[in-house]
């Protein structure tokens, strides 16, 4: 599965969102996703084992639980597909940036 298949379903980048926060017991993904989505336990585990098995996330055993974890080497790869297409809007947030701190000088003068 290419990356961005991956990452292309809600559930899985809203996993990936809770794991960048952390390592994560699996049930407390599960009770997270399903309060969220309205998806079963079952559903939840076929979207950890698709980032499992893409190397998005890693797993442990800890117990009788497993314990997850975001894996950001797929992430450094998309990166770096991303940074051809950078030049696009590298531009216009600078400009962004230079009319944010127009409006704040401007709002400190005027007070």
């Amino acid at each position: 599965m290419h990356a961005f298949d991956v990452l292309g379903d809600p559930v899985r980048r809203r996993i990936l969102e809770l794991l960048a926060e952390g390592e994560l017991r699996s049930g407390d993904i599960v009770a997270v996703i399903q309060r969220e989505f309205g998806i079963t336990q079952a559903g939840v585990s076929q979207h950890l084992k698709v980032l499992r098995d893409n190397g998005f996330a890693t797993a442990r055993v800890d117990g009788p639980r497993r314990i997850y974890a975001v894996d950001t080497r797929p992430m450094q790869d998309i990166d770096a597909w991303l940074e051809r297409f950078r030049q696009f809007w590298e531009p216009k947030l600078s400009a962004l940036d230079t009319e944010i701190a127009r409006g704040r000088k401007q709002r400190r003068a005027d007070d």
